[in-house]
């Protein structure tokens, strides 16, 4: 996280809700495709695709290293996931359940 010399004088939660509501708006996959090219570097869409594409894998409770070989993503990365989703806000889960990449089992209810 990066640190700022002076305080923004606008509200960091008001920010995110408001990149939250934005995320809502897009309608297509196209269009949420445009926004992260706009929003973020190359560098944090790779990022965001190597976590997401090892989402499936960890739910179907497939081995780290297994993982690793699939999708070329490192352990450290597979157990940052594993550990959200184990302990995180739940949401890699729910979007997985939505789009019928998940098992109906959260990798948190099959331990």
């Amino acid at each position: 996280m990066k640190r700022r010399q002076i305080k923004p004088e606008i509200d960091s939660t008001h920010t995110e809700r408001s990149l939250c509501e934005a995320l809502l708006a897009l309608r297509s996959a196209e269009e949420a495709r445009a926004f992260l090219d706009d929003l973020c570097t190359p560098a944090e869409r790779e990022a965001m695709r190597d976590r997401w594409s090892v989402v499936p894998h960890l739910l179907a409770g497939e081995p780290y290293r297994q993982i690793h070989e699939a999708t070329a993503v490192s352990i450290t990365t597979i157990g940052r996931v594993a550990r959200c989703l184990e302990q995180g806000a739940g949401g890699y889960a729910l979007v997985a359940r939505r789009l019928h990449k998940a098992p109906a089992k959260t990798a948190r209810s099959a331990r």
